[in-house]
């Protein structure tokens, strides 16, 4: 990169303008960040950084404690679109559960009330 003053080399006021511009304190701004343009705005303030666009997929979850609103004594969540049992709640009745996969707090749930899980 070339330096500035080999840039300016023939040219009268260096790039500032009026002759008497480029001689005091005045025209620099003060010191650090104090008097900046508009432009230097947008490096000072403002979010940076790389941001991910790209696919997230989320899974659909069902708690242990949900699934009283279900009947039967067989439920398929696979084909009900959940993705994941999860342990919250209580287990009432025994039920077999057939899920893609399951937390170890939700088995110990259904096994303790006389189900069973199946995990895919």
């Amino acid at each position: 990169m070339k330096d500035r003053t080999k840039r300016y080399r023939g040219s009268k006021t260096h790039g500032r303008g009026s002759m008497k511009k480029g001689r005091g304190r005045g025209e620099k701004g003060g010191s650090g960040f104090g008097g900046t343009k508009h432009k230097h705005l947008k490096d000072r303030w403002g979010k940076h950084g790389f941001t991910f666009h790209g696919v997230t997929h989320e899974k659909k979850v069902i708690n242990v404690g949900d699934l009283i609103k279900f009947e039967g004594d067989e439920l398929n969540l696979k084909e009900m679109g959940y993705d994941k049992l999860l342990g919250s709640g209580i287990v009432s009745k025994p039920v077999k559960v057939i899920v893609p996969s399951a937390t170890e707090k939700a088995v110990e749930k259904i096994k303790a009330a006389g189900g069973e899980v199946i995990t895919e």
